[in-house]
């Protein structure tokens, strides 16, 4: 899991915490929710079966950002809840998002998860994907629990549109015919969907009016769109130390993102069939990721693939625009700038 927490503290905070980058002091302020979400995940990975709570601890060894239950807990709180639906549905967020991973790294074939041995690697194959449909099974569980079709509505389509999102990003790999808005229906599916559900069922159990729920859902989904394209970013030009998983991934697997994309478009012959070669023929050396950099820098690739995220987190602080002026939602905001920011 994402970061679990092993203390909980004595009292939310009531302004925005200094220091540390948004998600951090999002994190800070909404503390005593999310140790109690941490402690709604830690109760359901709990099994007979000893294999399941053995790679659940290797994933909450890993760590990560925790930021598709945070947008749960921050939505709803920015929306005046004062119960606990959102927590439970913040865990259930993180379930969906945990059991994606897992599969997607089976598929990647993957070897690092946020700079540890991916589950896959250390308990092979068939153990990821099952635990994996575990993680989705309790993640229904959590759902049916809350009792809000909405709710249920909300998070069934997520979860179906994320499957989408993968068999589409799938279907594309290696192909260089792949346009721009085909390229943005792969990442609205398999990031931005959840993020946006994240977002919206927060606003769902506070009872916010259908423009609310829109808003949040709006701005989840522009910030996940802002996410996944500097993840794009980040394949290409990260520190693999600081990434926390191999550079080069997505090239090596002949994932079509958007850097390439736009090397691809405004290369020349020469340079376009060094890409039809490496990443739709798969006929890859050495020395061919040195060259992907290269191509990725010579058309200023990687400086717009950022800006493009920059315009996303844009609409995403303009969907905010409408809701209450407080601590919660400045965090968020600046969450939107660190999406672009960040360097893994």
């Amino acid at each position: 899991m994402d970061g679990l927490l092993t203390s909980e503290p004595d009292a939310a905070t009531t302004s925005a915490p200094a220091g540390g980058d948004a998600l951090q002091r999002l994190a800070s302020l909404l503390a005593v929710d999310l140790a109690a979400t941490n402690a709604a995940i830690i109760a359901r990975m709990a099994s007979e079966v000893e294999l399941i709570p053995q790679l659940a601890a290797h994933l909450i060894a890993a760590g990560g950002k925790r930021l598709r239950p945070l947008l749960t807990l921050a939505s709803a709180r920015l929306c005046g809840y004062h119960g606990e639906r959102h927590v439970r549905l913040a865990a259930c967020v993180e379930f969906i998002h945990t059991a994606t991973l897992l599969h997607d790294d089976v598929v990647d074939e993957s070897d690092l998860r946020r700079g540890l041995a991916s589950a896959n690697a250390v308990f092979g194959n068939k153990a990821s994907v099952l635990v994996g449909d575990f993680l989705f099974a309790r993640a229904f569980e959590l759902m049916v629990a809350d009792g809000s079709l909405e709710v249920l509505r909300i998070l069934c389509n997520a979860s179906a549109t994320i499957a989408e999102g993968e068999v589409l990003q799938l279907s594309t790999q290696n192909d260089l015919g792949t346009d721009i808005p085909r390229y943005f229906k792969v990442i609205e599916g398999k990031t931005a969907a959840l993020f946006a559900a994240a977002c919206e069922v927060g606003a769902v159990v506070a009872q916010r009016d259908a423009a609310t729920c829109a808003a949040l859902s709006a701005y989840g989904s522009a910030l996940g769109m802002a996410f996944q394209l500097v993840d794009d970013a980040l394949d290409y030009a990260a520190d693999q130390d600081e990434l926390g998983k191999t550079v080069g991934d997505d090239f090596r697997e002949g994932k079509l993102t958007y850097p390439v994309l736009i090397a691809y478009a405004d290369g020349d012959a020469q340079e376009r069939r060094f890409w039809q070669r490496t990443i739709e023929a798969g006929d890859q050396t050495e020395v061919d990721l040195k060259t992907a950099f290269d191509l990725i820098a010579r058309h200023d690739a990687i400086g717009r693939t950022i800006a493009r995220a920059q315009a996303f987190a844009l609409d995403a602080k303009a969907a905010l625009a409408p809701l209450p002026d407080d601590p919660v939602r400045g965090l968020m905001m600046e969450a939107a700038d660190y999406a672009v920011s960040r360097r893994r």
